[in-house]
């Protein structure tokens, strides 16, 4: 059985309702799934976890000081050959830039597996809300990288 973390980083809560949903559809599958902030988190216990899927708001085109910290921190332990998958929320705009495809690299940089391309949640404004589908989107994107990992 495959122990799963989500970690994320929150501005106005839009990113965590995100992590919330994709762990949802990964409990439906009876997946054992931690979903903790990324301030909660503590780098030495990710050994305990195959599968770690990481995300946060798209800021200035790229990555929140949280998130570029935390990203620094992963390479002081070894997750190689860890899976895993990023995602983030940014407003639906071409010129916004993806957190979630910077996560991804650094995570193929750590020699992660990568099982799904990073996906956007979209906002509909500086603080939200969601657009209607995001949640039920990434439940479902839970559910299939839990059917994945079985």
């Amino acid at each position: 059985m495959s122990r799963v973390v989500i970690i994320y980083d929150t501005k106005f809560g839009n990113t965590e309702k995100v992590a919330r949903a994709l762990a949802e559809g990964m409990k439906n599958q009876q997946v054992d799934v931690d979903c903790l902030k990324i301030d909660e988190v503590d780098t030495n216990e990710l050994d305990d976890y195959d599968f770690l899927a990481i995300g946060g708001p798209t800021h200035i085109f790229g990555l929140s000081k949280p998130m570029k910290d935390f990203l620094q921190k992963l390479e002081n332990i070894n997750v190689s050959g860890k899976r895993a998958f990023a995602f983030d929320t940014k407003y639906k705009s071409r010129f916004s830039g993806s957190a979630g495809k910077k996560i991804e690299k650094k995570l193929k940089k750590l020699r992660m597996s990568i099982v799904k391309s990073s996906v956007s949640a979209i906002v509909k404004g500086k603080e939200g809300p969601l657009e209607d589908v995001a949640e039920e989107t990434f439940k479902q994107i839970g559910i299939d990288i839990a059917t994945s990992l079985q």
